[in-house]
């Protein structure tokens, strides 16, 4: 018996349609136009200078006069305001040296603020404390408002 032999079938090769290619339209562009170069003008004529006075007849100048400055409140400085809580009245103090205690009088000074009060109730770390020393920062019950910078002072009493 004779095998049959597959016929293979010649496939036409796809061809790809032609792209459209836009013509690009030539627009006439116009020139820009010159500038008019205005004329020269001619140069102004100076003015004449006037002389210096001769030194006797320039009025003297006046140095400002500085305020004196205002002495620092009688006391030790002992720390620095270094945070204050609105709601609760309470100023964080950076003790820098010394030592304070309940009981003791204390001048807060700064840029607006300026009072005095005595010591009632001290926290370091949440903690209530009798004394505090240099170093330490706590928080101390104030009566007025206090700033960042105010100058912490202990009154002797």
């Amino acid at each position: 018996m004779a095998a049959k032999k597959k016929v293979k079938k010649k496939t036409k090769a796809k061809t790809k349609p032609k792209k459209r290619v836009a013509k690009k339209k030539t627009v006439a562009r116009k020139k820009p136009a010159k500038k008019k170069v205005a004329a020269k003008r001619p140069a102004a004529k100076k003015k004449p200078v006037a002389k210096a006075k001769p030194a006797a007849a320039r009025a003297p100048v006046l140095k400002p006069v500085k305020p004196a400055a205002a002495a620092a409140p009688a006391g030790q400085r002992v720390g620095v305001v270094t945070h204050y809580f609105n709601h609760l009245s309470v100023a964080i103090i950076k003790m820098e040296s010394g030592m304070l205690r309940e009981g003791d009088m204390v001048h807060i000074k700064g840029h607006t603020s300026d009072f005095k009060q005595r010591v009632q109730s001290m926290e370091l770390d949440h903690v209530h404390v009798p004394e505090v020393w240099p170093g330490q920062s706590f928080g101390l019950k104030v009566s007025e408002h206090a700033r960042e910078h105010d100058v912490v002072y202990k009154i002797p009493s």
